[in-house]
């Protein structure tokens, strides 16, 4: 008798910010197979990351724990597979359980996937064409485009399991990460028309910390010919030039999340046509937020809403009725309760997310989350951001930029000082002014500063120094 569990399939993509789907109301592009689970399921509008960078955040949803406990920290880290994470749990419990495409958390040893009946994933990065892959430990290299190949492996994987078991398939994508390599197919989007610029393309940096300047992340700066793919046009002022940039680097950026779009799609027929799509809760999702020209950047890792904010869209028709809309706010590091609490398998003690399956009905319980915390630990290397961590309330955000690190040998920044910012996110959506100084704040300040304190116990975090620091 077939185990009539539900399935999970869980599809994420790297670097693809929220506001490049048409579901979320972007300006820029259209994404019509991501929009068929928004109108089937349910869209979150508040979905944030704990740190905003691709290997911690891949650890947060695996293993359900904020990255100082799962350890986890930086690019460089590598996720000890010894960690309970919900995969295992499924696994232990009877569901047969898959990985495909960019695992990111390391390889050999205890870095290797683990909790799953089969895994077939990129080294590091990976390629966008003719990549090499690591299928259960043997690597060789498949011709074709990644996003096309990592479907066509899941989807693979999806009919030679055994049909009577439930499963889960996590479909990892490369694309839209750096350098946003296209494939021919989508080649020419976008080859005759101008995206429109986010209004923040010019931003100064004024009235924040001195930290939005030192990033090394400027489209009209730190964009290699590589990213660009051909040379910059001679003549160009300082502003079409950055112009000229945006609109390489953007169109280039739709035309992967396009293909992503279109494979997407071939997932969503497959369970339609095997009639799997009622017993499947299906979420799309991004390891991030990305900066899409905003405050003139690309990448992420700032606290900064277009950086902390993640794409999530959860279709489960048992549960979640079409077309619904929540703004009640969860994180990544709630992934894997949420799952473990709908396939009714107990989460582990060191977990330490909230199930949000109450949202999923449409209603907040008493007592959900107003707030969160962030910690992004990486500082000169990679971009340049500089350490910190936070507190995101439904109005305010309170970031402190810690000094770890900026006293190294020859750093421009050898004398940089900890600085707060405090963003009204009600009256500055964007977060181009920075009121920590402003003396009608100074309540807010204090609030803010006591509710951080109170999130980093919560956790079990250890602040860089103490959080009411001046």
């Amino acid at each position: 008798m077939a185990d009539k569990r539900p399935n999970i399939v869980f599809i994420m993509s790297d670097d693809h910010a929220s506001h490049a789907m048409s579901c979320y109301g972007s300006r820029i592009n259209t994404t019509p197979n991501l929009d068929r689970i928004a109108e089937a399921g349910m869209r979150f509008d508040n979905c944030f990351c704990t740190n905003s960078i691709c290997t911690p955040s891949r650890a947060a949803i695996l293993t359900g724990t904020y990255n100082h406990v799962n350890g986890v920290t930086t690019l460089a880290s590598q996720l000890d597979g010894r960690q309970v994470t919900f995969p295992k749990l499924l696994h232990s419990a009877g569901y047969q359980t898959a990985m495909v495409g960019k695992w990111h958390l390391g390889h050999g040893g205890h870095a290797d996937p683990t909790g799953f009946d089969y895994w077939n994933v990129l080294p590091g990065q990976g390629l966008y064409h003719d990549p090499e892959m690591i299928d259960m430990g043997e690597r060789s290299v498949v011709e074709g485009y990644t996003t096309d190949i990592i479907t066509d492996i899941s989807l693979g994987w999806l009919r030679d399991r055994d049909p009577d078991r439930p499963f889960l398939l996590m479909c990892h994508h490369k694309a839209p990460h750096r350098p946003w390599d296209p494939d021919d197919k989508h080649a020419d989007m976008y080859e005759d028309e101008d995206v429109p610029e986010p209004e923040t393309l010019f931003d100064d940096y004024a009235n924040r910390a001195a930290a939005a300047a030192a990033a090394k992340m400027r489209v009209s700066r730190d964009m290699t010919d590589r990213d660009l793919k051909q040379p910059v046009p001679e003549g160009l002022t300082a502003d079409d030039e950055t112009r000229w940039k945006y609109q390489r680097y953007i169109k280039d950026y739709l035309r992967c999340v396009a293909s992503i779009d279109d494979n997407v799609g071939r997932i969503l027929d497959y369970l339609d046509d095997e009639g799997l799509a009622d017993d499947t809760i299906v979420v799309y999702t991004s390891d991030q937020g990305f900066f899409l020209g905003d405050h003139g950047w690309y990448d992420k890792r700032f606290m900064y809403e277009e950086s902390l904010r993640m794409p999530f869209l959860m279709r489960y028709p048992r549960e979640i009725d079409a077309g619904q809309v929540c703004d009640g706010m969860i994180l990544n590091v709630d992934f894997a309760q949420t799952f473990l609490d709908c396939l009714g398998i107990d989460a582990d003690e060191r977990m330490q997310g909230s199930s949000f399956r109450p949202l999923m009905g449409g209603d907040a319980p008493d007592g959900w989350r107003t707030s969160m915390y962030y910690r992004y630990w990486m500082h000169l290397a990679h971009h340049h951001v500089y350490a910190h961590y936070g507190v995101r309330t439904l109005r305010h955000k309170l970031i402190y930029y810690y000094a770890d690190g900026m006293d190294q040998p020859g750093s421009a920044d050898d004398t940089k000082e900890p600085e707060w910012e405090l963003f009204d996110l009600e009256h500055d959506p964007m977060e181009l002014n920075s009121v920590y100084h402003d003396p009608a704040y100074a309540d807010v300040v204090k609030q803010l500063k006591a509710e951080l304190d109170r999130l980093q116990r919560r956790v079990g975090d250890e602040p860089y120094d103490h959080p009411s620091a001046s």
